[in-house]
């Protein structure tokens, strides 16, 4: 009996048992497990549609992904479900989002796994597309652009990034229709310019970010991490220990902040770091000597083969230190 992708089967009456012999008792029947329901899994628009008109008796918050999921997006999954009367999820790999010299092919797929995910966090729905129901006609003509912000830090290495997961989100909040959408704190030129954008194009959503999720030794969690070996990955926590060693500096100023960063990304030869640094997290300029408030010290390097992003929102001045998000979490749209 075929049923609804994550719909519950339907139950099936047994066949009523042989009554037992005159003088016995009768034999007794085991319980019935319950199977736990997960969740609707939408592939087209339309199927995406029909789901999504279910959801009417709260608000709805969306987690964005592209699967290859982790304990990290089980946290926004989990913070999301919290704090609304119903999730979304979407997994899908945007080919916008990656350059010429980046393999798309390379890039893991897990659905089975992060289907599991989704189930365990209480997902309402799971949208899952393929490339052309996303793009319908093919490579989009429009596109969104980040503008000047898209065009450093990250989006200096990766030109063009930016514009396709600017594009790809636009396209999803409006296919979602999500009054909330959840972001981690370890994209965090990602979040602001999904901010920028939500506040400067008018949709009606807020963006809510969560605090970066940490493997117990201090790595920032992310897909990529799977293709470090061992020896990588014991390279790759000078990241996470050039922000602490910052963020302990915070009440001397940005040039001790930048000066202990920097000491311990120098005692890791084998960590190939493209940036470190220290800036307003509004405007990612380089804050000056003088600045005191909230910044954003972040790095990225490449440990072997794979590269590394990692960020820590700080507080700059007499009693700062390391924050877990901006005071500023959330942003709304008109």
């Amino acid at each position: 009996m075929s049923t609804q992708p994550g719909m519950p089967a339907a139950s099936v009456a047994a066949p009523p048992a042989d009554p037992a012999p005159p003088g016995t008792s009768p034999a007794p029947v085991a319980p019935v497990a319950p199977v736990a329901a997960g969740p609707v899994v939408a592939r087209t628009r339309d199927e995406l549609r029909m789901a999504r008109r279910q959801l009417t008796d709260g608000d709805v918050a969306v987690v964005m992904t592209m699967g290859a999921l982790h304990e990290g997006h089980a946290t926004l999954i989990e913070t999301a479900r919290q704090r609304a009367a119903h999730v979304v999820v979407t997994i899908f790999l945007n080919p916008l989002q990656f350059g010429p010299r980046e393999d798309l092919s390379r890039y893991p797929r897990t659905f089975d796994s992060d289907m599991e995910i989704c189930r365990r966090a209480g997902v309402d729905l799971v949208f899952a597309p393929t490339p052309d129901v996303i793009y319908q006609d093919g490579d989009p003509g429009v596109r969104v652009s980040a503008g000047p912000l898209g065009n450093v830090l990250e989006g200096q290495a990766r030109p063009g990034h930016f514009d396709g997961m600017l594009t790809v989100v636009a396209k999803l909040l409006h296919l979602t229709r999500a009054d909330t959408a959840y972001y981690g704190q370890k994209d965090a030129q990602q979040l602001l310019l999904i901010r920028r954008m939500v506040g400067d194009l008018d949709f009606p959503v807020r963006v809510v970010s969560v605090p970066t999720v940490r493997e117990a030794d201090g790595l920032a969690m992310s897909s990529r991490n799977m293709y470090l070996t061992d020896s990588d990955r014991e390279t790759a926590l000078c990241l996470s220990r050039a922000l602490r060693a910052g963020a302990a500096a915070a009440a001397e100023g940005p040039s001790a902040i930048r000066r202990a960063a920097r000491s311990v990304l120098v005692r890791e030869p084998l960590a190939l770091i493209d940036y470190l640094v220290l800036v307003h997290p509004s405007t990612l300029e380089d804050v000056p000597e003088w600045y005191r408030g909230e910044a954003l010290l972040a790095v990225a390097g490449r440990v072997g083969t794979t590269r590394l992003i990692d960020n820590l929102p700080i507080s700059v001045g007499p009693s700062g230190g390391p924050l877990e998000v901006f005071s500023d979490v959330d942003s709304a749209g008109a």
